[in-house]
């Protein structure tokens, strides 16, 4: 609305000029104090003129102003204003004897329009009053725009105070206005290092436009914010400093949607929504997210300042959304943004064939921005789901959890850092994928595993894994771990480092006899040694705990004994386990005594003839030394 003003009386001034100058022949100084008044008496803005005004009638008529600034009175810091390098009105000669001036062309060069960003909702901007306002639209009116160009334009947001100085530049426009107040705008700038494009259609109703519905349609392409072309249909009301936006359809990308919107620009801008999505495509930087478990976490700075520049209540519905590589389907949110604070709450969001539902906070209000996570989830997915938060995926099956988090932080890795809360959660009828519990247990009585021995062909079924987690300054404390498979069970305690993508565990596993599961009367056969789980979570080193050995070294030998026979037996469940074994014989191979009588051939043999006696040696060897033997550690050259 202010725009259009400045540019209508801007417009008139230069008529009025263009037609002194070229018959009475009116001193400079004198049109620059005419064109002073009567732009502050039109628009409550003060005008200067640092530059030159010219004339010229080759090849057609036309006046143009140089260094013009135009800001509000009393404003000393300068901080809301428009400078405009220079203005050019090209009139044709026939129109000033008819007393109707048509301007052929209007140029606007390097105009930098300077937009605070306030913290605070205020009072409104000293604008002028409705006589003036209808006054300048009414002799605006009288003037005949054929075409107006931007070229070179600015628009500096800015809040000295918060340091922020963000731009749009290399603003051109080209708007075209036929006869029938028919306007045809076509245009691109640039964000940052994003370039954008837009075309815009409007139908302008006669003066005064205020309170008038402006049917439009826009097209945007915006790389790098928007995943597919913006296009839209819509009218636009003006009312006084709110603009309301009713009827609104279009598509983003392949996606329709619809709603209404508004904006209120008096001072701090409050945002209204409401808009209803087939699908939604959310484009994310891949650069702050990290590419393997492996990578840490990004401490690339994230910016959350500019929430505190703009008020928003907002309801967005959606069929699908899509936020990098997490997907939701359906979606309803509502959220609400104030001094700086975004609240949002989510229900029945359709989550990797579950749902979820709980509350988001975002506090941007101080120089850390604080977060706060309440969530359920029921029913979920669990591989899709860490696969695309986290990048995690050796786990599935369907997820039961509760979340109640809180972190504060600018980057991701301070945020994992920070993070405390509770989280518990349970996974039933899955897998951990490329992971063999029973062979990595079979793998310790050789020496220390180094990182969790993936096989893409292996699988460890789990009919439930469940774990609660206390969490302070990113350490995640757990003492209920508890896997229940078909052929495998595992308890145990520790904690994950979040921050660093470490575990420090100590689990206990226990293998079933056979294939018949843990549903028999006798309990599974224990190692009956502690297994230490250390160092990163993506290759962690996994050894036996021998001190837990030697507290029975006895009855850890005779349970290892019967579960060497139970197991690895010519009839135990993981007889076949592994194929030829490092002795080179086959399960099922017959081989010659050993010295005291007994076959390599039974079912402790047929793990190299080692399971039992290996691990007895060690305890044998504990026991002579009497102390805590330190973990095996792998040969130079790589070698158990």
């Amino acid at each position: 609305m202010r725009a259009l003003k400045i540019t209508g009386t801007a417009v008139a001034v230069l008529v009025v000029i263009a037609g002194l100058v070229l018959f009475a022949g009116v001193p400079a100084d004198f049109l620059t104090s005419a064109m002073r008044t009567q732009v502050e008496r039109a628009t409550g803005y003060r005008m200067t003129t640092a530059g030159t005004i010219r004339i010229g009638i080759w090849p057609s008529l036309h006046v143009t102003l140089n260094d013009i600034t135009l800001q509000v009175p009393g404003n000393r810091d300068g901080s809301s204003r428009l400078t405009i390098g220079s203005l050019r009105a090209e009139v044709t000669l026939s129109s000033l004897w008819s007393g109707h001036p048509d301007i052929t062309e209007f140029v606007i060069d390097r105009p930098v329009l300077s937009v605070p960003l306030l913290r605070e909702r205020d009072g409104p901007e000293n604008t002028p009053a409705n006589g003036a306002t209808a006054s300048a639209e009414t002799e605006s009116g009288a003037i005949s725009i054929n075409r107006v160009r931007v070229t070179d334009g600015t628009i500096a947001f800015f809040n000295p105070r918060d340091r922020v100085d963000d731009r749009i530049e290399g603003i051109n426009a080209d708007a075209v206005i036929d006869a029938d107040r028919n306007v045809k705008m076509t245009g691109d700038a640039r964000a940052g290092a994003r370039q954008l494009t837009f075309a815009i259609n409007a139908a302008m109703p006669a003066v005064p436009i205020a309170r008038q519905n402006i049917p439009f349609d826009l097209t945007l392409q915006a790389p790098g914010l928007l995943k597919g072309q913006l296009t839209a249909k819509a009218e636009a009301r003006l009312n006084g400093s709110v603009v309301m936006i009713n009827g609104l359809t279009g598509t983003l990308g392949d996606g329709a949607f619809s709603g209404w919107a508004s904006a209120d620009m008096s001072s701090k801008p409050l945002v209204k929504l409401d808009l209803d999505f087939q699908r939604l495509d959310i484009a994310t930087s891949l650069a702050a997210t990290p590419s393997t478990a492996a990578a840490p976490w990004s401490s690339a700075s994230i910016n959350l300042g500019r929430l505190n520049y703009v008020d928003l209540q907002a309801k967005i519905s959606a069929a699908e959304i899509n936020f990098g590589q997490t997907h939701v389907a359906p979606a309803a949110i509502d959220a609400t943004l104030a001094n700086g604070v975004l609240k949002g709450r989510f229900s029945n969001l359709g989550a990797y064939d579950g749902q979820a539902h709980g509350d988001l906070t975002v506090d941007a209000s101080a120089s850390t921005p604080a977060f706060t996570l309440s969530a359920d989830l029921v029913g979920v997915r669990a591989l899709p789901l860490l696969r695309s938060v986290a990048d995690f995926d050796k786990l599935d099956g369907k997820m039961q959890a509760k979340l109640a988090v809180r972190s504060s932080g600018a980057s991701q890795r301070a945020i994992m850092s920070n993070l405390d809360g509770t989280v518990s959660a349970v996974f039933r009828d899955g897998a951990i994928r490329g992971v063999s519990v029973a062979g990595m247990v079979r793998a310790l009585t050789l020496g220390m595993l180094s990182g969790w021995q993936e096989n893409g062909q292996q699988a460890t079924d789990l009919s439930q894994l469940s774990a609660s987690f206390r969490i302070e300054r990113g350490k995640a404390t757990t003492n209920d771990i508890n896997l229940v498979g078909s052929l495998v069970s595992v308890t145990g305690a520790g904690t994950v480092d979040l921050g660093e993508k470490s575990l420090a565990l100590r689990v206990e596993p226990k293998l079933v006899m056979t294939t018949e599961g843990q549903g028999r009367a006798t309990d599974p056969v224990g190692l009956g040694i502690p297994v230490v789980i250390d160092g990163p979570w993506d290759q962690p080193r996994i050894y036996p705990d021998v001190a837990g050995m030697l507290d029975n070294p006895d009855a850890a030998y005779a349970r290892l004994k019967e579960m060497g026979k139970g197991l690895f037996g010519p009839n135990g469940a993981l007889g076949g386990l592994g194929g030829n074994m490092p002795n080179g014989n086959p399960p099922n191979a017959s081989v010659p005594e050993n010295n005291n009588g007994s076959t390599t051939g039974d079912g402790l043999d047929q793990l190299g003839g080692s399971l039992g006696q290996t691990l007895g040696d060690l305890i044998r060897q504990g026991l002579r030394q009497g102390q805590t033997p330190a973990p095996p550690a792998p040969d130079s050259d790589g070698g158990r």
